[in-house]
């Protein structure tokens, strides 16, 4: 899978997404600090990359709207460390596999992840 880490993770996520098959880049290699989330979403989508993130504006965004590109990863635990959620994380996306497509929002809590199917997907389990 293609994605974007967003400005709020560390780019360490990178380091940590590429060697578990993804291609991953960090938005301070792409565009500006400042660049506004709308901008962020569009650029993702028109590349094919799904944001990874842990800030809940581009879940909502996504899921406000019916869109069905990009495809958004959240982090919604305590922390935001590879070191220390790392692990859970690439399972979690591993688990999800084709089903993270289409608009899909995946929220990962502490030892739980939770997939939303996007708007053109027929509903998922709640595990993923």
């Amino acid at each position: 899978m293609r994605f974007v880490v967003d400005m709020n993770p560390s780019p360490e996520w990178t380091h940590l997404l590429n060697p578990h098959g993804h291609d991953a880049v960090h938005w301070l290699a792409i565009g500006a600090q400042d660049t506004p989330d709308d901008d962020i979403i569009a650029w993702a989508a028109q590349e094919g990359r799904a944001v990874f993130t842990a800030d809940l504006d581009f879940a909502a965004a996504i899921a406000t709207r019916g869109l069905t590109a990009p495809d958004v990863v959240q982090l919604r635990s305590g922390s935001t460390d590879p070191v220390e959620v790392g692990h859970f994380v690439a399972q979690s996306i591993a688990a999800a596999g084709s089903k993270l497509s289409g608009g899909a929002i995946l929220t990962i809590d502490p030892g739980h992840a939770r997939l939303r199917a996007g708007p053109n997907q027929a509903s998922t389990p709640d595990e993923p």
